[in-house]
């Protein structure tokens, strides 16, 4: 086997990547979109580079997300580096999913933050079980009561 650089390596793994890996500036702006993302959301890299997060976040989340995110650029800290954060979001085609991330916060050379990444998962499935099992369960506690 050949050897890979490993700057090559990184390339591959980010882009390659089945999860979502987007990361975006100190202003909410998409640089980097890889191939899970396309996937998962729909929009190609060529439409996403350079937009708004916004293109993805759903419009009643956007107060709360910006406010959030704006922070982390502020503090350069953030728990959902350890923890899953839980969030929908939207498709392209407007349909709307459950997703759970993680977040990176990049800096640059000086050791400012420089923006975050985030790895994205599409749960949706998982979710609408655990929904579907929630309920089942409320109509056998019900029933067992009545």
């Amino acid at each position: 086997m050949n050897e890979m650089n490993e700057q090559e390596l990184y390339r591959q793994l980010v882009q390659n990547c089945n999860d979502a890996i987007i990361f975006s500036d100190r202003e909410g702006l998409i640089r980097l979109w890889n191939k899970g993302a396309e996937e998962m959301l729909g929009f190609s890299a060529e439409e996403a580079l350079g937009q708004s997060l916004d293109i993805f976040i759903p419009e009643n989340q956007r107060p709360r997300h910006w406010e959030g995110y704006y922070r982390v650029m502020e503090t350069g800290t953030t728990r959902y580096a350890k923890e899953l954060l839980a969030a929908p979001a939207l498709k392209k085609d407007g349909t709307r999913i459950s997703t759970e991330f993680s977040m990176t916060i990049i800096r640059d050379a000086e050791g400012k933050v420089a923006g975050t990444v985030a790895v994205m998962r599409d749960v949706t499935a998982r979710w609408q079980k655990e929904k579907t099992l929630r309920a089942r369960l409320a109509e056998l506690e019900k029933a067992q009561g009545a």
